[in-house]
């Protein structure tokens, strides 16, 4: 449930046009968060991709739990992929800065995904709800 409501949060944060054509007030809000905005985008890379290295070791729950591993496997990369967009100028700076060939890599990688930041957005919101109801249904049953 944890992993659904992180999920729609950075979603919402990564899509801004979104909460903002329905709240207008959350300017405010979206100002406070955005010099956190690395570090936030920096942590949901890391748990993306973490989220996609353990469902390829629990390979195994493709025939127990289908579902649940087509789940994580899509949250997780949404998340991985959300998180390197917003993080994307720490990123660089921190870890990329070094080496001439990852930089150029980074920006290639950028150039494909953040065409798709609004779907992308949608689409955690909707993988997030998911889980979350996922979570409730198959804890009650």
């Amino acid at each position: 449930m944890i992993y659904g409501i992180s999920l729609i949060l950075l979603s919402i944060i990564a899509v801004p046009s979104l909460l903002l054509s329905r709240k207008p007030n959350a300017k405010e809000l979206l100002e406070k968060v955005e010099p956190y905005q690395g570090w936030i985008g920096i942590i949901f890379c890391f748990w993306g991709i973490w989220g996609i290295v353990t469902a390829v070791l629990h390979m195994g729950w493709l025939t127990a739990a289908p579902i649940w591993w087509g789940t994580l496997v899509a949250g997780s990369l949404v998340e991985a992929c959300l998180g390197f967009l917003l993080g994307y100028p720490l990123i660089t700076k921190l870890f990329l800065s070094k080496s001439e060939k990852a930089m150029e890599k980074a920006v290639q990688i950028r150039a494909k995904i953040a065409p798709k930041q609004g779907k992308l957005g949608i689409l955690g919101i909707i993988v997030g709800v998911w889980m979350i109801a996922a979570s409730l249904i198959f804890t009650i049953a």
